[in-house]
């Protein structure tokens, strides 16, 4: 099983401010995930979703060169590292009445 990863701009700093060199080889590079194959959209307890955020080892990627500005990648997914996704969290009926009970308190 393989997906279609764009593969994210390589960066020549680090958060913390350390400057890579232009030859610095990294082992794992990031991307979005473009497109997942129907075997794979088709399990739900698969983790890998079509958008998602992944680390991922490049050393057997497929290269796509559609457009000269996208670097596209058919990866396998045991190469998948990691993903990353947010998580919208929606606040549960107890919390509301909680939040409620808190200011009756507060109001008295």
């Amino acid at each position: 099983m393989r997906i279609l990863i764009r593969k994210d701009e390589n960066k020549n700093e680090t958060r913390g401010g350390i400057v890579l060199p232009d030859d610095a080889e990294i082992p794992n590079i990031t991307g979005r995930v473009i497109e997942i194959s129907v075997q794979i959209d088709r399990d739900e307890d698969f983790p890998i979703r079509k958008y998602d955020k992944v680390l991922f080892n490049p050393k057997r990627a497929i290269p796509v060169d559609f457009e000269p500005d996208n670097l596209l990648y058919v990866v396998p997914v045991e190469d998948v590292v990691a993903v990353f996704r947010r998580i919208d969290v929606v606040p549960t009926d107890n919390a509301a009445s909680d939040n409620e009970e808190a200011h009756d308190e507060a109001d008295e």
